[in-house]
């Protein structure tokens, strides 16, 4: 009897709409050692904070679900516990806070209980941000929030289209961060934002329907500029790009069509200085689009424009941060499929460098080099990185 060989092992690849997508367009050559190569940066203060925020709000919702705590919570009873429990989360993962951001206490060198912490240790920023979004946002967002962390997937034919293609398809995921249905006639602020937008407010009128799915998604960072052309700045498009394929996966998974998306850019509520020297900027050559009509701020404006890098940072409104930190993204078909057609973009260039790697080529040559400067001043592998914007200038001995 003929025994049948066994067949290739075939392998789709799996594509993250974070670990992937965005992390490729900060850097492919740094997306390439962290990422494919497994080196993870020494100092992930990036990586912690979004970490940490993320955690401590899934945690928030869980007691308020449990105990409905009435706001605004205490920080040092009620908040800080929470920020304990992430910690301690992260430090097992081999993640540990940078100290000017976070003050632990989950340390053996550390022998301090929470009653030790006075005003200095609750003002540092990764505390005063978690306290500010869920004090000011917490409220509005917990009753909306339908479940958290919810792990979407599916498959997109592979746009590489070498006859040394790995796979004929691509696997694409994700973890929606909160999945909210809304009442679009609830009293609550989040409802009215989605309610002044005008786009948003075509497809309901459409739809003619009282509830709707609602992505919402955290990010750890300022509002990017919103004129991409004029600031060289993608991650604007590529932050909706993430719910528009988020709502292509979730209509495909459940059969439900969210409508719109909701991103919060957490450090607009406790923007840090570099934060508020690019918001100025951002004000300054017209660059953002929150606020669009300055005349409704003029004191948090000249606030912002008279401060300088050595001066305390200025006491900004509530009502201007919340502006900034709430971004409403409308959903529509037209959207995803551009979407999609940035996601199969970038698939294709990363595929075109791992099959470029495979076939023999240097790292440096099969992956691109190109990051912001910021970028590069916090990358571990900028010495020996031949697109290095901050090289040091070689000195020759004659």
């Amino acid at each position: 009897m003929k025994l049948s060989s066994r067949s290739k092992a075939y392998m789709i690849p799996e594509y993250s709409l974070t670990g992937d997508l965005l992390s490729y367009l900060t850097c492919g050559l740094q997306y390439r050692y962290q990422n494919k190569g497994t080196l993870p940066p020494s100092m992930p203060v990036q990586l912690w904070f979004g970490e940490f925020i993320h955690g401590v709000m899934e945690e928030a919702f869980l007691k308020w679900e449990y105990d409905k705590t009435e706001f605004p919570w205490d920080w040092k009873t009620e908040i800080r516990p929470i920020e304990e429990i992430i910690d301690l989360r992260l430090q097992v993962r081999g993640l540990y806070p940078p100290s000017n951001h976070f003050f632990t206490i989950n340390h053996p060198d550390i022998k301090m209980t929470i009653d030790d912490l006075n005003e200095y240790d609750h003002k540092k920023l990764a505390s005063a941000r978690a306290e500010k979004a869920i004090n000011i946002w917490g409220s509005d967002l917990f009753p909306l929030m339908e479940s958290s962390e919810v792990l979407i997937k599916g498959l997109r034919k592979m746009p590489y289209e070498g006859a040394d293609k790995r796979s004929k398809y691509y696997g694409i995921n994700g973890v929606i961060d909160v999945l909210s249905l809304i009442n679009i006639n609830e009293d609550n602020k989040i409802v009215e934002y989605l309610k002044s937008n005008e786009e948003f407010q075509k497809i309901v009128s459409e739809l003619d329907e009282e509830e709707y799915e609602i992505i919402i998604d955290y990010k750890g960072m300022k509002r990017p500029p919103s004129d991409v052309e004029t600031s060289k700045n993608e991650t604007w498009d590529y932050h909706e790009s993430q719910i528009l394929t988020y709502s292509w996966l979730r209509e495909k998974q459940e059969g439900k069509r969210p409508i719109a998306g909701i991103i919060f850019y957490l450090n607009e509520l406790v923007p840090s200085k570099e934060d508020l020297i690019l918001i100025k900027d951002d004000i300054h050559y017209h660059l953002t689009d929150a606020p669009q009509d300055y005349s409704k701020y003029p004191e948090d404006i000249e606030l912002i424009r008279n401060w300088e890098e050595n001066d305390e940072m200025p006491k900004l409104s509530d009502k201007f941060k919340m502006d900034r930190s709430i971004r409403i993204i409308p959903i529509n078909k037209n959207k995803i499929n551009e979407a999609l057609y940035k996601f199969d973009k970038v698939v294709n260039n990363i595929e075109t460098s791992i099959i470029k790697e495979i076939k023999g080529c240097k790292i440096q040559d099969a992956w691109k080099a190109e990051a912001e400067e910021r970028t590069c001043e916090a990358c571990d592998f900028k010495t020996f990185c031949k697109s290095n914007k901050n090289k040091t200038k070689e000195f020759k001995i004659p």
